[in-house]
């Protein structure tokens, strides 16, 4: 039995609100002819607040890709340690018992990566396997899972750990003034988790079962980087807001491969990408919108935190609590467009509660 145990959001100090964001493009965009729409887009994505690594002063500042570079790896290691020990935790585990980490980002880059700087500096074996995975943005959450779940059912009675860090903030780009890039500076934040795949059911968690991955076909443009000397450039098009019509089917054929109906399951975890992605989702699969209560407070919480937000909703739904035995999907969406999901079943104890509403802010793009 392969069990994803409880995951460990750490979010930065730094905190912006909507308020706050609203009144930077009032301030810094006076002149673009398409403000008013800019700022009914960034109203209508429903985030309230997002955590930045730095403050807003710093954030808004473009000191060059070397020192972004620099910063993306000083924060990572100042970081990622707190979220690592409370994963570690939380599967009743030591670094000791981790055979392999999977490492995810889309917002950074170091080489070697900062698997072996994991290694060497916070307890783990010298034999440990180094999985650096990027260019999937926010769907490389899901697949860690998905990837994790392979390695052990290749190596039996073996532990994962998957490690995610996201400082979007990092590749804010002053000079970007496309309706797309404007939103996604109302839309994204930081933050970094982490969380143990055990190879066995020692702990209390989701048993993973069954994994899955889809394409769109020809859809890379539709979310995408462009890179520059001043570094990423985030690309997105007015497609995406209805990309769940494409992903949907592949949650639904992946749980009929199974033998289940994706609009008849217990638990849902949908990477929080935005309002109407999350409004698709429920309106395809057939299910209530309370269904997706944990995604949407993801959203309004943190805004979207790139392939860490799987991680918070699933975090959610441990701290809600669900009946063993219940039947759950996983899935996270990004560039390709992709889904990658998963199909598991609840192991642990469960906290049921129907009393939740279906409150969630609607969206005009996302």
């Amino acid at each position: 039995m392969t069990t994803l145990c409880k995951p460990s959001v750490v979010v930065p100090e730094h905190i912006i609100t909507r308020e706050e964001t609203l009144e930077l493009a009032r301030r810094m965009h006076a002149g673009h002819p398409q403000l008013e729409l800019v700022l009914r887009l960034i109203s209508n994505t429903g985030v309230q607040k997002r955590h930045l690594i730095r403050p807003i002063e710093q954030t808004l500042t473009h000191p060059g890709w070397a020192e972004r570079t620099r910063l993306y790896e000083e924060h990572a290691k100042a970081r990622l340690p707190g979220a690592i020990e409370q994963a570690l935790a939380n599967a009743e585990a030591n670094a000791a018992d981790i055979d392999a980490i999977l490492y995810v980002s889309c917002t950074g880059f170091t080489m070697p990566a900062l698997t072996a700087w994991m290694i060497n500096h916070l307890g783990f074996r010298s034999d440990t396997s180094q999985i650096p995975m990027a260019q999937l943005g926010c769907a490389a959450g899901g697949s860690a899972i998905n990837r994790a779940l392979d390695f052990c059912i290749a190596h039996p009675g073996t532990n994962a750990l998957i490690v995610a860090c996201e400082f979007c903030s990092l590749c804010y780009q002053p000079d970007d003034v496309g309706i797309g890039e404007l939103l996604s500076t109302g839309l994204f934040g930081d933050a970094v988790a982490a969380a143990v795949v055990r190879g066995d059911d020692r702990v209390g968690g989701v048993h993973l079962e069954l994994s899955g991955s889809a394409l769109v076909p020809n859809s890379e443009p539709w979310i995408s980087y462009e890179i520059k000397d001043t570094g990423f450039h985030f690309r997105l098009d007015k497609r995406v807001p209805q990309s769940a019509k494409y992903l949907a089917p592949a949650l639904r054929d992946t749980s009929t491969r199974h033998g289940w109906d994706a609009s008849c399951l217990d638990f849902y975890v949908v990477h929080a990408g935005g309002p109407r992605v999350l409004d698709g989702v429920a309106a395809h699969l057939e299910i209530a919108p309370a269904a997706l209560r944990h995604s949407r407070a993801t959203l309004t919480e943190h805004g979207n935190i790139a392939s860490t937000g799987i991680f918070d909703s699933l975090s959610k739904h441990f701290d809600e609590g669900n009946d063993s035995g219940a039947r759950g999907i996983i899935a996270a969406f990004g560039p390709g467009i992709t889904a990658e999901v998963t199909l598991g079943t609840w192991t642990g104890p469960g906290r049921p509660d129907s009393s939740h509403s279906a409150d969630g802010a609607e969206g005009d793009l996302w």
